[in-house]
């Protein structure tokens, strides 16, 4: 059997392009003792994929060129050696890119019976919320009634931190690229403000929608983002470094902010995360979220491009302001 899967085809310089993918086909054998045979349904395309791209040291390692790249997937079992795992099976793996494969089922998770559609598991309920989540509540640590700004907003998880804080009761601000996507916040997703950071300084904005000042700033993008945050933090405030998007095509160094002094006196607690250092709270996560989904406290918004062979241009979009929400790909389609 064979199967349709992507590959490197070279390092990316700057915004990735089409051509630095190539679509493959790889074989898919049967399963061995202990392996599943899985149809992959759907497949995420997520920021910090572009890092490994770069041939650098890293929390993982880097794609290799000609390597079939990995990242989340929801599939169903259709062939299994495994006697944990049944043919019809919903299950999560870091098989993305791929069609379908045929693999070991140690580190592949059997999900039982889904609460929410099957790419929720890649989005809401899936890595990016649970970056959300443990971001928030555990590293930001989240008290009721505080105010929260957020960038990157209306991205995978920056549509879900605000809807966790505004479940904890705070007032949320947050920013976007788009007049579309800044309603999107007010009027669907339940934030207090929101504008667009190509309208005006951040720093007026974020004066004017709170001038009481943040408690939390949660970072998505890095750059003046974080610098106009720096200038507007209350005494121990914090700031949970999730994530840098400005900055991921660049091709020479950036400045950083020049104001990281203004964490001295206030008192600031500045800290970068990783969602895997949060395992334990994994099953916690999976129970708050999907009774917030399915009660309608969290809107799982999605940006969905149809096959394999659109992977490619899906994960160009995440830097290009092509999706609201969770990228997804829809393998079955």
């Amino acid at each position: 059997m064979k199967a349709k899967s992507v590959a490197l085809k070279q390092r990316p310089e700057g915004i990735p392009k089409s051509s630095d993918f190539e679509v493959i086909d790889i074989d898919i054998e049967a399963p061995k003792d202990n392996e599943i045979q899985v149809q992959n349904v759907c497949m995420s395309v997520d920021p910090y994929m572009r890092g490994r791209m770069v041939d650098r040291k890293s929390y993982v390692p880097p794609f290799q060129i000609g390597e079939v790249l990995t990242g989340g997937a929801i599939g169903k079992v259709v062939d299994s050696n495994h006697p944990n795992f049944d043919i019809g099976d919903y299950v999560s793996s870091h098989y993305g890119w791929r069609e379908a494969f045929t693999a070991s089922a140690e580190g592949i998770e059997k999900l039982g019976n889904l609460k929410a559609s099957p790419s929720t598991y890649l989005g809401a309920i899936g890595m990016p919320g649970m970056t959300a989540y443990v971001g928030l509540l555990e590293v930001g640590a989240l008290s009721e009634g505080e105010t929260v700004f957020v960038s990157g907003a209306a991205g995978a998880v920056g549509s879900i931190v605000g809807q966790i804080a505004k479940i904890k009761n705070c007032k949320v601000i947050g920013s976007a690229g788009s007049k579309e996507k800044v309603n999107l916040l007010t009027e669907e997703l339940g934030f207090d403000h929101a504008f667009d950071y190509h309208d005006g300084q951040i720093l007026g904005h974020l004066r004017e929608a709170a001038p009481e000042g943040l408690d939390i700033y949660f970072d998505n993008v890095g750059a003046e983002h974080l610098q106009s945050a720096l200038m507007h933090m209350r005494q121990f405030g914090r700031i949970p470094l999730c994530g840098a998007i400005a900055q991921y095509n660049d091709t020479e160094p950036r400045p950083g902010p020049n104001n990281l002094a203004m964490a001295i006196g206030l008192g600031l607690t500045l800290k970068g995360f990783i969602v895997s250092h949060f395992d334990h709270l994994k099953e916690q996560f999976r129970q708050d979220m999907e009774s917030w989904v399915n009660e309608g406290r969290v809107k799982s918004k999605e940006t969905v491009y149809s096959g394999i062979d659109s992977a490619g241009d899906a994960f160009i979009g995440l830097f290009t302001g092509a999706n609201t929400g969770k990228m997804i790909v829809d393998l079955e389609k």
